[in-house]
Formats: C-alpha cells, structure tokens, sequence
C-alpha cells in the first residue's frame, strides 16, 4: 500500500508540475476578442487551480482515504466560483455575463445528469430483477475453463459496457471471475485486468458507453452512428492486449461448484427491451426532434415508472414488488455529484482563461492529432471526466475525425493504468488484494500497444 500511495504521488506531483508550468506562462491566455476573463496571471487566479489540483489529489486517493470523490470537488467548485465572482467584479464584467457564463455549465450539468439518472436507474432495476445475477449463475454452473472464462468475461464486459458505464460492466463481471477464480489469484489478476480494458474499450465505441462519449455527442460534435465508426479500432484496442494476457492465464479448471441457478424476476425481460426502446427515444428525439437526448431517456423512465407501478400492483403480495423511488435512490449519487463538482469547477477555471491557455499551448502548439493522443494519456493519471470537459470548452475547432479521435484516447486512455479509470479502482478495492496497481503496471506494455494500434486503426478507416 505503501509503494502505491508513492506511485500516486509522483503522479500528482508531474501533473502539479506541468500546470504550474502553464499557470505561470504570460498573456497566452488573453484572446483578441473577449471570452474569459483572462486572469490566468493574477494571484487569485493561481489559488483557483491549486484549489482543483488539492481537491484532485483526494480524489486520486480515494481507495485509501475512504473519502468519497464527490465531496471534495464539489468543495472546490463552489470555492473557485467565489473566487471568478471576485474576479469578474475586479475586471469589471456586468453580473448579466457571469450569470450567462454560470448557467451556460449549469445547462450542460444538467443534461448529463439527468441522462445519466435514467440510465442508472435502468441497471439498477435490471439487477433487482435479477438480470445479471441470472447471468452470472449461469456462467458459474457451465464450468468454463480459465482460458474460456478470460474471453468470456472479457467479451462480455466489452458490450455490456457499450450501453451500461465502465464501473457497472467491471463489477458486474467481475463478481463471476472472484466467484470461480476464488482459488486462482493468477487468473483473478491477470482477468481484472481485462476486465478494466474491456470495459474501457467497450464504451468508446457508442455515445451510451462512457460519460465522455456521451459529452461529445450532446455537444453535437458528432452525430449518433458516427461513433460506430469507433467499433474496429475500440475491438483492436482490447483484442491486442487480451491476446498477449491470455497466453499468461492458466491451462486448468476451476473446481466444480454447486451453484444454484437464478431465477430472474417477474418483469425482467421487459424492462430490458424497455430499456433498448428508451435508447431508441434518446437517439430519435436527437436526430429527428432535434431536442436534447436525455428527453427521449425522461419518456423512457416515465414508461419504466408505469409499467414499474403495474409490477408493484401485481406481485406486491409475492414479494416480487417493484418501487421505481428504490431504483432512483440507488443510482450512483457519488458519481453524479462528482460529475457537478467536475463541471462547475472545470467551467470556473475556463471562464478565468485557463482552457483556452491550454487549448494554445496543446492543440495550437502540437497540432490537434498529438494533443488528443496526449489527452489520452493524461487520462491514464486524471479522471477522463475532467479532462474531456475541458477539451470539449477549449473552443478546438477539429473535424469529425479529430472528435472521433479524442474519443477514442480519452475513452481508452485509462486502461494504461488501474488508477486510470472508475472500473480499475473499484476492481481493485474488490479483488482482496489480488488485483494491485502493480499487477497492472506489469501488463501497461502491452495495453500502451493496443492504444497505439487502435489510432493506427482510427486513421487507416476513418482517416
């Protein structure tokens, strides 16, 4: 634990010394015509990134310190926009514009979490129906071996991602490989690993798979079918790494169990396809209405709360009840509130100047291909959350396939490391040990080729 808490550190400590290299850079973040403040110079601006890099560094640590992720950005968003208030006073900028500038993140807060509620709220009723432990059950009962078991799971992982976040599909899944790997701590390592790259990669590929995904498509830098084109290059970025994995995976079986199968709940079946038709509604009131997706998902969920009312009212005396308020009050409030402290304290350092800082410093420095490839390795270190919303109000003018790329990267990005991404610390915090920073680590070669590949791909189909 030790030797990790320094990986993370040296970690923090690159990262605080690359933006303290970009907060103390002259007027680059002043544009010709005005759309930030452009105080990026000024001391009070300086303490509002050392406030998000403070508040950043808790949230890296949160295996260790048990403190949720939440709490502190939320803190430093609310002290950062204090802070834009004080200066937009001192600047001289009517109160109108600062409240444009706040409702504007406001608006896109809003959106996204609302989408994301229905989601949530969706798996969560499919697992209190017993969709996944049904599938568990059975992928315990049919005795795979640990070499089938590996692609199986990894497979698995890889869709189910693709309409369910990364977080959800890794445990999910890797709940079977604890299950039938109980007496394997090789292969529970080495498929946890494959788990996190599955699911990252799973996700980049469709507007529905990842938060950052699902951004740029409410941005409306790229259309619904235009992230299907990621589905090659998101398949490369997972097959490479797997391949190299699977040859590590142990040529034995697991002891036979006496798994009892799982019955799956009055409903379950329905409400999935009414899942796929509330997917359908997003994507219809987008392309068709024209009005924001998370409309289509609010009809979706309204459905769900009726025909969860006509559960309730028969199997009620069963036990096999249904209360769709138990669903909504289960939904990952830590994540969705993370998500509000990301965006407004994001959006406050924006509005200092300090995205179009870096969007001169990276795109218009290294053009916009390394600049998305390195966004993808920044998310290695940093949420991928973050680091998508602040490229998405840097104002980068990219086509098509520089969006597609950095989706791509940042989507993929944190598969490098297990700290990278949502899936790899929770699967760590999962494993009992047996899936470390460390056991990782050793396999990054590998995964840094299935990245490389993957862009290779991007560009050789989409290019």
């Amino acid at each position: 634990m030790t030797k990790t808490l320094e990986v993370e550190g040296v970690i923090l400590l690159r990262l605080l010394l690359i933006l303290a290299g970009l907060l103390f850079l002259p007027e680059i973040a002043m544009a010709e015509e005005f759309h930030n403040l452009g105080m990026t110079g000024t001391e009070r601006g300086i303490y509002t990134v050392l406030i998000f890099l403070v508040a950043y560094g808790f949230v890296m640590t949160e295996e260790f310190t048990h403190l949720r992720k939440s709490k502190p950005v939320i803190f430093a968003a609310a002290v950062i926009w204090a802070h834009v208030a004080i200066l937009a006073q001192e600047a001289g900028v009517p109160g109108e514009e600062l409240h444009k500038a706040f409702e504007h993140d406001l608006k896109e807060y809003a959106e996204l979490m609302l989408f994301l509620l229905v989601a949530m709220t969706y798996i969560n009723a499919m697992a209190e129906r017993n969709v996944f432990e049904a599938l568990r059950s059975w992928m315990i009962r049919k005795q795979f071996g640990y070499k089938q078991l590996f692609w199986i799971t990894g497979i698995i992982t890889f869709f189910l991602s693709s309409v369910a976040d990364n977080l959800t599909s890794a445990l999910l899944v890797g709940a079977v490989v604890l299950a039938v790997g109980a007496d394997n701590e090789k292969f529970v390592s080495i498929g946890f690993v494959n788990l996190v790259i599955a699911a990252n990669a799973g996700g980049a590929f469709c507007p529905f798979g990842d938060i950052t995904t699902l951004m740029v498509w409410q941005a409306g830098y790229a259309e619904f079918f235009d992230f299907f084109k990621l589905f090659i290059p998101s398949v490369v970025n997972y097959v490479v790494p797997a391949f190299f994995m699977w040859q590590a995976v142990p040529d034995e079986q697991p002891k036979a169990t006496n798994e009892a199968a799982v019955e799956m709940k009055p409903g379950a079946l329905v409400i999935c396809g009414l899942f796929g038709l509330t997917i359908a509604s997003a994507v219809s009131f987008k392309q068709f209405l024209h009005l924001p997706p998370f409309m289509g998902m609010m009809l979706g969920l309204s459905v769900l709360m009726l025909y969860g009312y006509s559960l309730h009212v028969r199997y009620s005396v069963q036990g096999s009840g249904f209360d769709i308020f138990n669903k909504v009050k289960d939904a990952e409030w830590d994540t969705l509130l993370f998500f509000f402290g990301v965006v407004f304290a994001v959006g406050g350092l924006g509005y200092i100047g300090y995205l179009e800082l870096m969007s001169q410093g990276m795109y218009d420095g290294l053009g916009a291909t390394t600049a998305n490839i390195l966004v993808g390795l920044i998310s290695a270190i940093v949420d991928n959350i973050p680091v998508m919303f602040a490229v998405l109000n840097m104002g980068v003018d990219m086509d098509l396939y520089q969006w597609l790329l950095v989706t791509l990267t940042a989507g993929v990005g944190g598969s490098m490391l297990s700290i990278g991404s949502a899936a790899g610390v929770a699967l760590m915090g999962q494993s009992n040990h047996k899936y470390t920073f460390f056991s990782h680590l050793k396999w990054t070669p590998v995964i840094a080729a299935g990245y490389v590949a993957s862009i290779f791909v991007h560009y050789l189909i989409n290019g």
